[in-house]
């Protein structure tokens, strides 16, 4: 008995039905290591490795793998689009109001209870965003300290 081996990005992206380049290998690798990001930062992370991408191209690259659901696609109500690299599961995010920042939260108990809606009016429902918003601790931190200063 072998033990198996976890599949390589390309073998990954060969079983989305997605032609393998450097490019994309490249850019879901980025997203895979980082926390999520914005396209800018994608684009650079992909230059870093393989040298000079075009923004459209990172577009496009980014719309194949969310496409196939190797990457994930948030869009925080007056936040550009952020794209992560944690699917397969049905998790929330939490927001902070001051900074941006973005921290991933797991579903509240067990087998994902907010996918039961209170009245699905029929859909198959599969899939729910649930976006907390409050401010990170540094940010509260920082608003402390404001407060208690100016009283």
């Amino acid at each position: 008995m072998t033990a198996s081996r976890p599949a390589s990005t390309a073998e990954e992206l060969r079983g989305a039905g997605l032609r393998v380049t450097a490019a994309r290998v490249a850019l879901l690798e980025t997203v895979r290591d980082g926390a999520h990001l914005g396209v800018e930062a994608i684009a650079s992370g992909v230059r870093a490795r393989v040298g000079h991408i075009s923004l459209q191209a990172v577009y496009e690259g980014l719309h194949a793998l969310t496409t196939v659901k190797l990457v994930r696609r948030i869009e925080p109500p007056g936040s550009p689009a952020l794209f992560e690299g944690r699917v397969g599961d049905n998790h929330h995010h939490l927001v902070c109001r001051s900074c941006g920042v973005v921290a991933d939260v797991d579903c509240a108990t067990g087998h994902a209870p907010c996918l039961t809606a209170s009245d699905d009016h029929g859909f198959s429902v599969d899939e729910a965003e649930v976006i907390y918003w409050g401010l990170c601790p540094a940010c509260s931190t920082a608003s402390t300290a404001s407060t208690a200063s100016s009283s």
